[in-house]
C-alpha cells in the first residue's frame, strides 16, 4: 500500500466530526482496513501538506439490513481520526 489512493478512501463529513474539527483540530477519514497508523500518517501528511500529531483508529463492523424476504450485511470499514498540529487546517471544500 504505497500509494495514497490505496490508504485514504474518503474524508468523513458528519456533524460530529465537523464539531470535533472546530473544537480540537481533529479530522475524520475512512481508510483501508489493512492500513496502519504510520501509513495513514504518511498519506495524510503528503496529500494535504500538514503535520499530524496523533491518530486514533476504529474498525466499524458492518450492519445487517432487512429487506422484504432476506437480510443483507453491509461491509465493515476503518475510521481514522487525525489530530493536526496547532494552527494547521484541512479545507475539504475550497471555493464553495
Amino acid at each position: 500500500m504505497s500509494a495514497i489512493n490505496d490508504v485514504i478512501v474518503k474524508p468523513l463529513i458528519t456533524e460530529k466530526v465537523s464539531a470535533d474539527s472546530e473544537a480540537n483540530n481533529r479530522y475524520g477519514f475512512v481508510v483501508n482496513l489493512k492500513a496502519n497508523k504510520n501509513q495513514i500518517k504518511n498519506a495524510i501528511e503528503s496529500f494535504y501538506d500538514v503535520k499530524v500529531v496523533a491518530i486514533k483508529t476504529a474498525i466499524i463492523p458492518g450492519k445487517t439490513k432487512r429487506t422484504s424476504k432476506s437480510t443483507k450485511k453491509l461491509s465493515s470499514y476503518k475510521k481514522a481520526l487525525v489530530q493536526l498540529a496547532q494552527g494547521q487546517k484541512i479545507e475539504f471544500f475550497k471555493g464553495i
